[in-house]
Parts: C-alpha cells; structure tokens; sequence
C-alpha cells in the first residue's frame, strides 16, 4: 500500500494575537495557516500581552513568545527575534499590526540574513496609504478617497467641520474613529483619541452609505492574486465587522485589482469601502495586512494566508478566481478556560 507523502514540517511565526471585541488578524490568519495543504505546521504566537486570548488556544498556537512594544524600536525588536529564532526554527514571519509593520519591514533585510522570511509592503508603500496621506494618493491613483485633514489640536476642528462639514469622522492614527455631531462631540472624542493613539488624528468628510470590506494580496508586481469581497452585516460600537458575507461584485474586484496593479502592493491589505446610494465607491481606509475576518477568504475558497505564506518562501501562487459567493461569518464570544500558571509563565518569562 502506497502511504502518503509527508508534508515538509515548517515553523511560522504570527502576532496580532488578541482576539477581543476589536480582534486582531491573528487567531483567524494561524486558523487559515492550519487548513494549508503543503505543510506541516508549527505556529509560534508573538504577542504583546499576557492576556491576549490567542496565546491559551494551544489547539491553534504551539507556543508563544512576548515582543516588547513598537516604540521600543528596531533594535529592541531585533534583539528578541534573534533569541526567538535561537529556540525555534522560524521559517516565515506574518505581522499583523499596523503600528508594528514599520519595524518589520525595516528589519526585512536582518531576518532574510536569519532566515526567518517575510512578504511586507515597501516603507514607500506603507506610507503612501498612510490615513495621513489618503486624499494624495486618491489624486495620484485616480480612486475616489474622502476628504480629510490632519488635526494637532482642538483649534483646529472648527476649521476641519467648516472645510468638510457635519458630521465629521476622527480617526486615531492606527485604530478607532468617532463620528461626531457637534463641536462638544468633537473635542470629546479628540480627547479620548489623542489620548490613546496621539496626535496627529484625522478629519475625515462623513460619506453615508453600505459599508464592504475588501481582502486583498498583491504579488508585488501589480497583480492582485486573490480578491474576495465582503459587506458588513453587524458591526460593533467601534464600527468593526461582526458578522459578514461574501459578495460577487465585479466592480469591488475591478477596484481591488487596479489599487493593486497602481501601487505594485506586496502583501496583504484591506481596502475599506463605502457605496453610496448612488453607486459610487469611496475608499475610507487602506489597512497594509489582513483584516480580522481573513479566515472567510479560507473558509470561501481562497486561502490568503496560505498562498502569502507560499510568497514569502518564493514558491509560486496561481491567480485566484473562483470562490463562494454568500458565505458568510458570524463572530462570537467564547470564555477560553486556562491555569493562572499559565498566564504567570507569560508574564513573569515573556512565553508559554
């Protein structure tokens, strides 16, 4: 009898590990990793707290690894890779942060030298989609982008509200947005958000309409090699996805492809679309990784993570065309069981 082929055993290393209300791409991006047909996995988790719930889903991560936080910078970042890769044989890495993904790809060159591969967006790439830089790269691309302002402070939101009117959308620099009314409203929210992301935050022209989120991967080159598009059928007070389904919408896959074929995108990305009632596509945001609910792109036949994984090896990914229309995601909440030794290790050792 003919046994199957053994599957080469590679070790991958995934962040965005907190899966929470606001939950990061990397429990469904390792969910995806799993379904993979051309390797045996072991998944190592890098997380930035002891309590992000995808470190204690042992059935998914193998085990787990701190990092010290972004502002640390590039040489604090590198120092605790190269101890990770000392006690496992990191093959690839798949970051999942926008606010870590600067040091990653600056330490692009250093890993390669590691061994420990990556498929990342240019630094030109990353900060010509940048909130900051939205409306430029609308002009330059010839997409259809709302207008925004930078705001350093309050002074300046009576002219951001002037300039694109109420209501008006802020938005933290990375994460998190308010729309607001009024002017109280406003400087509420330019509080609580320059509080927690800094400033500066952004004005953006509210642009009312059905709200569909794009899953992208570029090859670099200019061809989007999977495009599955989703509209949003519940979202949180945060204005995140929490149930959704798939759509067939040449116009949505039209648009995927050109902002992939303009800006040679390598990688993953999402593109964040408003229609409007009268059919027009705004782009609000362009997030540089996979979104949160990348695991539907495994689930309707196109597996992002998987053929990004392939990418970052150098092994060919084919075009992706066919996948299930009317598939759909609901997310839930799930109380994961663990030992208080466990959460302990991660503190006091930085893994588990």
């Amino acid at each position: 009898m003919l046994l199957p082929p053994t599957r080469p055993r590679l070790t991958v290393a995934v962040t965005g590990l907190n899966a929470t209300d606001s939950p990061g791409p990397g429990v469904a991006v390792i969910r995806a990793l799993r379904e993979t047909v051309d390797f045996d996995l072991r998944i190592i988790g890098l997380s930035y707290e002891a309590l992000e719930p995808g470190i204690y889903l042992r059935e998914l991560v193998d085990k787990t690894y701190q990092l010290p936080y972004p502002t640390a910078g590039t040489a604090a970042l590198l120092e605790r890779l190269q101890y990770i890769r000392e006690q496992e044989d990191v093959a690839v890495l798949i970051p999942n942060f926008d606010a870590e993904l600067f040091n990653f790809i600056k330490l692009a060159p250093q890993l390669q030298a590691l061994g420990i591969h990556t498929f990342l967006p240019t630094l030109a790439q990353l900060e010509a989609r940048d909130k900051l830089n939205l409306p430029a790269f609308g002009t330059t691309h010839g997409l259809r982008v709302p207008a925004s302002q930078a705001l350093y402070n309050l002074a300046g939101i009576g002219a951001a509200a002037e300039a694109l009117g109420w209501p008006l959308v802020l938005k933290g620099r990375y994460y998190d947005a308010a729309v607001v009314h009024s002017l109280a409203q406003a400087e509420q929210a330019f509080g609580r958000l320059s509080g927690q992301w800094g400033v500066p935050l952004i004005a953006q022209q509210f642009v009312a309409g059905q709200e569909i989120n794009i899953a992208g991967l570029g090859d670099g080159h200019g061809r989007a090699l999977s495009v599955v598009p989703m509209r949003k059928l519940t979202i949180t007070d945060k204005g995140k996805a929490w149930a959704g389904i798939t759509l067939e919408d040449e116009a949505l896959l039209a648009l995927a492809r050109c902002f992939a074929e303009a800006t040679k995108w390598r990688g993953g990305f999402e593109l964040e679309i408003m229609r409007t009632t009268a059919d027009e596509l705004f782009i609000m945001e362009i997030n540089p990784r996979f979104p949160a609910w990348i695991y539907l792109t495994a689930a309707a036949g196109q597996n992002q993570p998987a053929a990004l994984l392939r990418l970052a090896l150098g092994l060919p990914v084919p075009m992706m065309e066919e996948y299930a229309v009317g598939k759909m995601f609901v997310r839930y909440a799930w109380d994961l069981i663990t030992d208080y030794t466990a959460f302990q290790e991660v503190a006091a050792l930085g893994e588990l």
